[in-house]
């Protein structure tokens, strides 16, 4: 099963949550599964359950109830979300489900029929309201009060901050619009106000998250409220400011976005903290594979971008995720998309096989690819990625790099480069020396040696 962060389940979550518990007091346990959204998700639920005198169980039997957090986006997903409330009803028995896969009670309740109520993404109330009905609040007045910060599932070093929901794109192999909506993008000044409050609370990292972060402040017209104007520019200058490192992803390569690589430039030439790191889901690179995907059809251009935003920003990271094996994908389309990864020269990519998903459009596409041939170019494709990956790593060998540590254990210390996100990238890893450090702790390193995803280095 496959989770971000992995096996967030009640019994194996990494989150740091005290299991002291007082007589009587009723008892929530939780299982994320999913994207990061989803994960934020998740924390404002437990958060705000927290606040009305709820403890958080780190393990099934400790609770009176499990909420599960659902996927929805592909088919395996759904799988593997019904798989999670199958096992939370056998270890537990009195379930609640929301997030994604909430759109669809019908296909919930029709393999689950014992949970006790299905709600929708992002619909905090609806959660609340079921777990109310199922275990009723019974706060202590004199003890039970609102955290100081809100409940995180993450190491407390790094956060992620969702800056909106929805997604105004049309892509025919997505369903997310008609799960979480169109696009509603957050005030600047509470992303910012919460960004403060996470900083003030020992975050090192600020990861920003939307589905569409390019697109931020387009419904609000980019207005200005209270000091902070609602465009990304804008917002990721401000958090910039804020003394922690800042790492956006999904990034559309929409034209304003060469406005963020000066600060990421910024970054690289005065220790700004605007990590010069884009995570951009281009995935395709031949023009008529995007335009039956719907997307923009524009891989050449998409190219000169890049080459523009090197030029301004040498130390640009670049990672993204593609589908291969869609509806009518040539092997000549297949050869384009090899040809232009081996151009674009991307740091960081992710590979997925194209599979049909619920009411997605793209699923009554003719000339649907076998399974057989969509695996052989994910394993080309793959083994390309690899090359160049291990190749750009290869040249690291010898650089002294600023890294943050996310574990310290007996053997050593795994930590990040800048060029790495937590859960879906590489890993920097220091094998002698590492006694001092702690979890958050941001060091120079010199690398020692280079794998095909990770690297090894010395304080």
């Amino acid at each position: 099963m496959h989770r971000n962060p992995p096996d967030l389940r009640p019994d194996l979550a990494r989150a740091a949550i005290p299991d002291v518990r007082r007589k009587g007091q009723p008892t929530i346990g939780m299982v994320s599964l999913g994207c990061p959204k989803a994960l934020v998700d998740s924390e404002r639920i437990l958060t705000r359950l927290r606040a009305e005198g709820y403890a958080i169980s780190p393990d099934y039997a400790g609770a009176d109830a499990v909420i599960v957090n659902t996927c929805g986006f592909l088919d395996s997903a759904k799988a593997e979300s019904l798989e999670a409330i199958g096992e939370a009803l056998h270890q537990n028995g009195r379930v609640i489900v929301t997030g994604c896969l909430g759109a669809e009670p019908e296909y919930i309740t029709g393999a689950h029929p014992k949970v006790m109520a299905v709600t929708g993404p992002h619909q905090y109330e609806s959660v609340l309201d079921a777990v109310h009905g199922a275990v009723p609040p019974a706060p202590d007045p004199f003890i039970d009060l609102l955290p100081a910060s809100g409940v995180s599932l993450t190491p407390r070093h790094y956060s992620y901050l969702k800056i909106s929901e929805g997604c105004n794109h049309k892509c025919k192999f997505c369903i997310i619009p008609d799960m979480r909506g169109r696009l509603v993008s957050r005030p600047a000044h509470a992303v910012i106000r919460e960004a403060e409050k996470l900083v003030q609370a020992g975050v090192k990292e600020l990861l920003v998250i939307s589905q569409d972060t390019s697109a931020y402040g387009v419904d609000r017209k980019f207005a200005e409220e209270r000091g902070h104007r609602a465009h990304i520019t804008d917002l990721v200058r401000d958090l910039g400011s804020l003394g922690a490192w800042v790492r956006l992803h999904y990034v559309y390569p929409y034209p304003h976005v060469r406005e963020l690589i000066p600060l990421m430039a910024a970054h690289a030439e005065s220790g700004g903290q605007v990590l010069p790191y884009l995570d951009i889901p281009f995935q395709h690179a031949h023009p008529d594979t995007l335009k039956r995907m719907a997307r923009p059809a524009a891989a050449a251009k998409t190219l000169d971008e890049i080459a523009a935003w090197r030029e301004v920003c040498p130390e640009i990271t670049l990672r993204s995720t593609f589908i291969v094996g869609y509806p009518g994908e040539t092997e000549e389309e297949f050869q384009t998309l090899l040809d232009w990864l081996d151009e674009a020269q991307l740091d960081r990519v992710g590979c997925f096989q194209y599979e049909n998903v619920q009411g997605a459009r793209a699923n009554d596409l003719p000339d649907h690819v076998p399974d057989e041939i969509k695996q052989d170019r994910f394993d080309r494709f793959m083994q390309k990625a690899q090359a160049i990956s291990e190749a750009k790593l290869a040249r690291k060998v010898g650089q002294r790099l600023e890294v943050i540590v996310d574990e310290v254990d007996d053997e050593g210390a795994t930590c990040r480069t800048k060029a790495d996100a937590p859960e879906i990238d590489g890993n920097l890893f220091i094998d002698t020396g590492f006694e001092a450090l702690n979890p958050g702790d941001i060091v120079s390193v010199t690398v020692d040696e280079a794998g095909e995803y990770d690297l090894w280095g010395r304080l």
